[in-house]
Order: C-alpha cells, then structure tokens, then sequence
C-alpha cells in the first residue's frame, strides 16, 4: 500500500491517510476484502505516531470504508467499495476546484485549462492496470 505523508501541506496526517486510503480503493489498488496494514507497522512505515494511523483507521471504519474483525485485523469492506467509488468524484472535484482556482489567478480560461487537460492526457502513457481498470 503506496501512501505518502506530507507535512508541509497543512492537511493533517491523518486525514492524508484517510484520503489516501479512499483513493486507493476507488481505484482498485485496494480491494474487497484485502487485510490494511496493522496500525503499528503503518505507523513505522509512515514514521508517525500510531494513535495517528488509529485515528486514520476510525475515520475509514466510520465511513464505511472499512471494517474491523475483532482481532483478525481491519480489512476493506463490501459497502467501502462502492463507497469508495462515489469518492473518486469527490476527490477530482476538489483537485479540479484547486486548478480552476489557480488558473483564474493567472488569469487562465477554463477552456485554455481543458485543452490542457486533454494534451497532457494524450501525452500520458496509460499503464496496463489502468487500462484494465478503465474497461479499456
């Protein structure tokens, strides 16, 4: 599991975790039913403390998006799945409202900044996981 904590960002770390988390299965990296890390070692991993990755965890499990079995660990639930599917338009409605936001500082249109989306995704190479999960 790919997760990276920024502390120069201002998000709180366990709200990175959480958003990370989420992303992760909505795109698929993460799968029903696959075990999370224990709290300990993702919290050695990440170098934070483990109440951090705790809190992280209790978030998700509020959400859905996990669930603990007693002391078999926490694992990505059924509902988290679908869930985390609605998510995925919520994370790119934020990063789009970042980049709107930006170009109008710069005094860049919306359509400028569409071509530009579009050119940069032609220029992208497309890895055989995403083309998998894009049902291409």
């Amino acid at each position: 599991m790919q997760i990276r904590i920024s502390i120069e960002d201002g998000v709180p770390i366990y709200l990175q975790i959480v958003n990370q988390v989420k992303l992760l299965v909505a795109s698929g990296r993460l799968a029903e039913g696959e075990e999370m890390p224990p709290i300990r070692v993702l919290a050695e991993k990440l170098l934070v403390n483990p109440n951090t990755v705790a809190r992280a965890y209790r978030e998700l499990e509020a959400a859905g998006i996990v669930a603990k079995r007693s002391t078999a660990g926490t694992y990505v639930s059924a509902s988290g799945s679908a869930l985390a599917r609605r998510e995925r338009f919520q994370i790119l409605c934020t990063q789009a409202d970042l980049l709107i936001r930006e170009a109008r500082q710069i005094d860049v249109s919306v359509d400028e900044v569409v071509a530009l989306v579009r050119e940069r995704d032609g220029a992208m190479p497309v890895d055989k996981t995403e083309e998998h999960e894009l049902g291409r």
